[in-house]
């Protein structure tokens, strides 16, 4: 990193944190251990959100926010020791993660003085729940094609929303989305698009969830048919959302990916020790596949830490979407492999009616990985266009 702290104060940092998860993960909150996680958002909600609010009342939540604003202030060197401690814990997966990664940080940055005062508070004490409303059927990756419109209400001046959002991930379970839509009706691509605060507990909006293949439903489609939201909910300027927009998406990509890779590693250390269980390593393709998986989880943490030079300058540079491209193949091929160790028995599932076991849940969500934050495709153009300064590509 290019500013490296004080070790004595990142490692009281990380003991304080550790010794309180060995201290709070007991009673009622030690079944949650392992639970949650992309393509198992279902499991315990109601329970993880208990233990994160919980850890909210500890002043564990946005630890990284500047501490007028709820946070401890903690040191990028200690928000990276915080993640991998969580993730080293077992802890179960956060609910939380859009208000407080995501939302926050460009509330920080870009939101009035009144917007802070009014959103930040339920995000730190986790009683609010946000979800990120960017893409849509014709606009997945391709962000500045959205097509949502908001205008504004000539009579009490509300922005009126009228719109469709896909993907949208736990929108059933929060209460608030932020939308980007377009304000500037001539407008075009990343031109006249704003950046809205909008309630989703109101007429005008509908919430459907996406079956996936892991027979979950975290995805959601989310309509808006006038959905109405106060004008002093706009983030920056009208037309400015674009701006707004790509930081959130900045922030998307911060230090928790350390933790994330934590996870990663787990996953492997126990296929391995399946690999090892049931023959499967005998076979020297088969050691080779795990030696790849060992060799490329190893070049994404150190891509990460390479990120987070630029996440301590202000944003993250093209190591962010070599970073997506890298994780996101990785797992993906990860759950293959799974499915390789496990043999014929893996394509079975356990009950009925679609009682899949963890491997079986990682070869078939991760096909997702290499899609949503931004598709692989869509990173290899932003690193040939914005990085490497090749011709973009034609576009109609």
């Amino acid at each position: 990193m290019s500013s490296v702290e004080a070790p004595s104060h990142v490692e009281s940092f990380r003991t304080e944190f550790r010794q309180w998860l060995h201290a709070n993960l007991t009673g009622e909150f030690a079944v949650l251990r392992g639970r949650g996680g992309p393509g198992r958002e279902h499991e315990a909600f109601a329970e993880r959100l208990a233990w994160e609010r919980h850890m909210a009342a500890a002043g564990w939540t946005c630890v990284g926010w500047p501490v007028e604003y709820g946070g401890r202030g903690a040191t990028l060197e200690q928000q990276v020791a915080f993640h991998e401690e969580y993730a080293l814990a077992d802890a179960p997966a956060r609910v939380n993660h859009i208000g407080e990664q995501l939302l926050g940080p460009t509330l920080i940055a870009f939101g009035t003085p009144e917007q802070r005062a009014r959103f930040l508070p339920p995000i730190v004490a986790v009683e609010e729940l946000w979800c990120q409303g960017y893409s849509e059927p014709d606009a997945g990756s391709d962000l500045a094609n959205v097509r949502t419109r908001a205008v504004r209400d000539e009579a009490g001046g509300d922005w009126i929303v009228n719109g469709q959002k896909i993907w949208t991930s736990l929108a059933h379970e929060s209460q608030w989305c932020f939308v980007i839509a377009r304000t500037e009706p001539s407008s075009a691509r990343h031109r006249g698009l704003s950046y809205l605060l909008v309630p989703l507990d109101q007429e005008g909006v509908e919430i459907r969830p996406i079956e996936q293949l892991t027979g979950t439903s975290e995805f959601n489609e989310v309509f808006f048919d006038g959905a109405r939201t106060r004008p002093e909910h706009l983030v920056g300027a009208p037309g400015d959302g674009w701006k707004v927009a790509m930081a959130t998406l900045g922030f998307e990509r911060g230090v928790s990916t350390l933790g994330q890779q934590v996870g990663f590693r787990r996953e492997l250390e126990t296929l391995i020790d399946l690999a090892r269980r049931n023959g499967a390593a005998d076979d020297p393709l088969i050691r080779d596949r795990l030696a790849q998986a060992w060799i490329g989880l190893e070049t994404i943490r150190f891509n990460a830490l390479r990120m987070l030079d630029g996440v301590a300058a202000g944003a993250p540079g093209p190591e962010a979407s070599i970073g997506k491209i890298f994780w996101a193949t990785w797992h993906r091929d990860l759950g293959e492999l799974a499915m390789d160790i496990c043999g014929a028995g893996g394509t079975l599932a356990a009950g009925e009616p679609y009682d899949l076991d963890d491997w079986q849940r990682l070869f078939l969500f991760s096909r997702a990985d290499t899609l949503y934050a931004g598709s692989n495709e869509i990173q290899r153009n932003i690193i040939a266009e914005r990085v490497l300064g090749l011709p973009k590509e034609a576009r109609a």
